[in-house]
């Protein structure tokens, strides 16, 4: 089955921009077909084309594209359970293209940004807790130098004060100047990290702007932010009982609507 079709976006250089999407929409298919691991899971990319600063990156492979500066945090953290957190962040800097003295800044960062990971750092990484697992598989990620960071549901499966403190950290790696692109359920969290989101509904872009925009897009806020109002539910009628151009003209609320959505 085909998951994506004439998917378009750009994440702006020291930005953060996320996508929304129900389960199925094909959010973590096109984190895997950026990172060119898309063939692991039995997967290929037929068409469509990848650049980061201007250079293409889509017929790299996995490696290379690490090395080109994009890193991968997949969903469910994945951490290599039996190697200790020492060995976890090597692995992340076996991909990178920086000599000893990288690894060592790189290193230096991820212990002041994950303070625990520097104080277990003999410890097995399947004995931490959930929220210690995804500080390291987001630290790994880091270990690269990567220039875009791509989180695939950081939040999934935490508590709301760990999914707290992650969200605290994914601002501070936006604000030392990496891009990130977020795949977030948790769609309140995600419009409030982003500048920019696109919302994905069966392998299409049926919606993208900045996140305040959407915030308030009715549609948004009732299948994403599980909020609804007079207002909303008024236009959820309309929506319902719109046939072509007719029936699509009497909704009149400027906030953006997803056509998808219409009947």
């Amino acid at each position: 089955m085909r998951a994506l079709r004439r998917v378009s976006l750009e994440v702006p250089e020291a930005a953060v921009v996320t996508v929304l999407g129900s389960n199925g929409a094909g959010k973590s298919t096109l984190l895997r077909a950026i990172s060119r691991t898309l063939s692991f899971q039995g997967g290929a990319t037929t068409g469509g084309t990848v650049t980061l600063g201007g250079r293409r990156i889509d017929g790299l492979a996995p490696d290379r594209v690490v090395a080109a500066g994009v890193s991968q945090v997949p969903e469910g953290r994945r951490v290599f359970a039996r190697m200790t957190v020492a060995d976890n962040l090597r692995a992340g800097a076996l991909g990178a293209s920086g000599g000893r003295v990288e690894r060592a800044a790189a290193l230096r960062r991820v212990h002041e940004l994950f303070p625990v990971l520097a104080e277990r750092a003999q410890q097995r990484a399947g004995l931490l807790s959930g929220g210690e697992q995804q500080m390291l598989a987001v630290a790994r990620a880091l270990m690269a130098a990567p220039k875009v960071l791509l989180l695939d549901e950081p939040s999934l499966g935490l508590a709301p004060l760990m999914a707290a403190r992650i969200a605290d950290t994914v601002r501070e790696i936006n604000a030392q100047g990496t891009s990130v692109l977020l795949v977030e359920q948790n769609a309140a969290l995600a419009l409030r990290l982003a500048t920019q989101a696109y919302v994905l509904e069966v392998g299409e872009v049926t919606l993208s702007g900045p996140c305040a925009e959407l915030a308030a897009s009715d549609e948004v806020r009732r299948r994403y932010l599980g909020v609804v109002d007079e207002d909303a539910a008024a236009d959820a009628a309309g929506a319902t009982g719109a046939t072509g151009g007719a029936g699509a003209s009497g909704l009149t609320r400027s906030t953006p609507r997803l056509t998808r959505w219409e009947s």
